[in-house]
This record gives structure tokens, sequence and C-alpha cells, in this order.
């Protein structure tokens, strides 16, 4: 049962619709103009919205504006005349969920409305749980609802509170410094610094002084005393990226650091204390590294009090619908734009990439759209040719393909399409076939067949 409040100017229609909508057990208000349509969304509240787009005092694009404004999650299907369907896809292009050309079929009305109460519902469980994890764990800086960061999440909670090391692992992409930062946030080193050095990065004869810093004239160009990172982190949290990186001399050395607590600059002769706590992350195997004789097994079980292991984008898809929807609302404030809207066909083709290169990829990938976005609704043409499943270069499009002919092309191209929809609709039902099956328009049987077809049995 949903609130549904139904806007048109002709009676007779409300009176059948109406009659309809309540053997189905909604609860429905009627309004036959745009003013009372108006008062009646801020008394009621409702989770539907049916709008007339024609109506006699106010037009229906500006009651679908304000009614959007003031609630975002409102679902408004638009009914309108044969002859201004044009206006009804701008109306979607403003944020309405669908629309009705009239007449339209009393069974037609019924999906649709099931549709968007399910989307409107499961948005509605997103937000929920999302609001009960972040009172649970505090982390509103990290996005995700799925089983596996709620696993994340737990552990991020424990070792916060405890000043141990910490390891962070992951492919690269997966968020690895975003839950150091949010650990180092929420321990009693808040008030302390954080200092981030990418091991990577560091000329492995530049590493000794970079970390415990360096006497004036300790080496040629050191013309004054400079303090390093773990001095520098002193009181706060040192995060060591990409920590598998580091030579084994220099291992050797940091291992010392952790065990004494105390570092050495180049130059000097007395040890400094230090009061610096260890987070490091790595996207290598660094197990199967200690096994070749690349990684100090010593310093691995120095740095593995606790590991955090990150999941990659693919293995998480619950969270993608409330990552892609964060990621905009953010990007288009940082990039000043007024995004308002996206199509269902860009939505399903992001849910049905497989991100490769996990949330920073999704993150260039958003910026990118938001840039090419012309008004206010990002399209598919918005998406760079990776994500709509085009050749990398643009200049051959069928470069990349199989297809020896147009038939074989197109084949391929609706397989894409059919895959990217399956997905998206299983994560929109949480798993359910029934009810995929169902919002596609096919039988059980055939969503079994295409998902085996296409690898999807797991999904």
């Amino acid at each position: 049962m949903a609130r549904i409040l139904l806007v048109d100017d002709e009676k007779q229609i409300r009176r059948i619709v109406s009659l309809l909508l309540r053997e189905q057990r909604h609860e429905v208000f009627e309004a036959a103009s745009g003013s009372e349509a108006l008062e009646l969304f801020d008394r009621t509240r409702p989770e539907i919205l049916l709008l007339d787009l024609s109506l006699p005092d106010i037009g229906g694009m500006d009651i679908l504006r304000s009614c959007l404004e003031h609630d975002p999650t409102v679902k408004v299907i638009m009914m309108t005349a044969y002859g201004t369907i044009r206006s009804a896809v701008e109306a979607m292009q403003a944020g309405a969920y669908h629309y009705l050309a009239k007449p339209f079929d009393n069974d037609e009305l019924l999906l649709l409305i099931q549709r968007a109460l399910q989307v409107h519902r499961l948005n509605q469980e997103v937000d929920d749980l999302r609001s009960e994890l972040e009172a649970r764990y505090g982390f509103s800086e990290i996005i995700g609802v799925s089983p596996r960061m709620q696993e994340v999440f737990r552990v991020m909670a424990k070792v916060a509170a405890v000043d141990t090391t910490v390891l962070i692992t992951g492919e690269s992409g997966t968020g690895k410094e975003l839950v150091a930062r949010a650990i180092h946030r929420h321990s009693h080193r808040s008030e302390g610094p954080f200092v981030a050095v990418n091991c990577g990065a560091i000329p492995p004869a530049l590493v000794e002084a970079e970390f415990f810093g360096h006497e004036k004239g300790a080496y040629t160009d050191a013309k004054t005393s400079r303090s390093g990172r773990f001095q520098q982190a002193s009181g706060g949290t040192l995060f060591l990226d990409e920590i598998g990186e580091l030579p084994l001399e220099a291992q050797s050395k940091l291992l010392r650091v952790l065990q004494e607590h105390q570092v050495v600059p180049l130059g000097a002769r007395n040890p400094v204390s230090i009061d610096t706590r260890v987070i490091a992350a790595t996207n290598r195997d660094v197990e199967a590294a200690v096994g070749t004789g690349e990684f100090r097994e010593d310093l691995y079980w120095r740095i593995n009090v606790v590991t955090i292991k990150l999941p990659p984008l693919r293995e998480r898809t619950e969270d993608l619908p409330l990552l892609i929807d964060h990621m905009l609302g953010e990007f288009s404030k940082e990039l000043g734009f007024q995004l308002r809207h996206m199509t269902d066909a860009a939505r399903e083709l992001l849910l049905g990439y497989d991100w490769p290169g996990n949330v920073r990829e999704l993150e260039n990938t958003l910026r990118h759209a938001l840039i090419l976005c012309e008004g206010e609704r990002l399209a598919v043409d918005d998406l760079p040719p990776r994500i709509r499943g085009q050749s990398r270069s643009a200049d051959h499009p069928g470069e990349d393909s199989e297809a020896t002919n147009l038939a074989d092309a197109v084949a391929q191209a609706t397989e894409r399409v059919e895959r990217a929809l399956i997905l998206s609709r299983l994560a929109e039902f949480k798993g359910n076939r029934t009810a995929t099956a169902e919002s596609l328009g096919i039988s059980r049987k055939t969503l079994f067949n295409k998902m085996r077809a296409y690898g999807l049995e797991q999904a």
C-alpha cells in the first residue's frame, strides 16, 4: 500500500483511476488543480505523484519542479495526451520517473506504479541502512551498505580505538587512503597530523632521508636540517601507502623504528623518540612476497597486527547506486552544475560495468560525464566510450569487436545491453529473480536462460 496523489482536472479520469488504485489498497488523494495539488502534497507527503501535464491554473512542469524541490524522493509519473509526449520527455529530463500517454492501459499504470514504489522503497532502505551504519560506526565519509563493507566498518571501529599498526589491502582504487584517514579521524590521535607517503614514489637512495630526516651537511644537497616523515607525524598517524614497494634495506630500517619508537636522522648521533601510529597499505600480495623473499617476514608480522581487506567495486554492487548518487551530488556542487536527473539507460550502463579501476575509476567517469553533460540531464552519450561498450578509439568503433558484419555487430551490442540491464535489475530487486523477470517483461525461465548464457548464475 502506498500514498498516491492523483492530479487531473478531468473528474471522470480521477474517478476511474482512484477506484482502480483503491482496489489495490493504495491510499489515494485527489486534486483537480495545480494549487490544490501543491497544498495536498505538503499535507500528505505522497510516495507517488500521478500528475497531468496540462492543468488550468499551474503548469504540470512547475508543479513537478516544486514537488521535487520539497521532496526529491517522490516518484512522479506524468500523464499526458498523445500530442504532448515531447513535453512529457522534457519532464523526465527534469526529474519525473516516467510518463503515460492517454488513454493508457490499467495494467500498464499498475505495473508502472509497482516499479516506482519498488525503486522508492529500495532507496529508502538504503538511506535507512546508511543512517544505521553511521550511527553504529560513525564512518560517514565512506559510502557502503553491502555486507562486505559492513564488515570493513566493524573492523575499522575496533582498530580506531586501539593504538596498533594496521595493514589495509585491496586493489588499486578501492579507497585504502580514505579508510586510513577515517581510522585516524576516529582515533584518540585525531588532533594530531595525518601524514601520507607513497613508498613506491621515493627513489631508493632517498628513502632513509625521507622517513627519518637529516641534519645539515649530512649529504651534498643537505643545506638545512629537515625532519623526516616519522617526526612530522609524531602525535598522529603515518600512512605508508604501497609499502610492498619498499626496498629490503629500507624495510630493515623501518622494522627497527617500529620496534624501538626512535629514529636517527642522517648525520645525527643521537636517536629521536617518536610517538607515531603507522597504518600501511598495499595492492600486492605481501604474504606471497614474503615467500619469494621480496618482503621481510618479521616486518610483515609487525605491520600485520590487524588487516582490513577492501573488496573491489565489482564485489560490492549493492553500493553502486548509492555511490553514484553521492558522487554526482558532490561533483555537481564542486563543478557548479545543476544536475537533476540521470536517464535510466545511463544508470543501467553504470550498474552493469565491471569497474576494474574501482572507486577511483567511478569518480573519474562521473566527473567526465558531468563535464560533457548539457543541461540538467546526464545521458548515455555523456559517458566514456568504454562504459558504453565501444572500442577505445572513437575513430575506429569496430576495431575491438569480433563482428565481421552488421548482423554480428548488432547481436553483440544487444548482448551487452541485455547483460547490463539484467545486472541492474537484479541489483535493484536484491537478487529476487521473480521480481527481476516481471520488471523485464520476461518469464523466469527466460531470465534463467539469459543469466546462464551471460555467466550471471551467481549474480
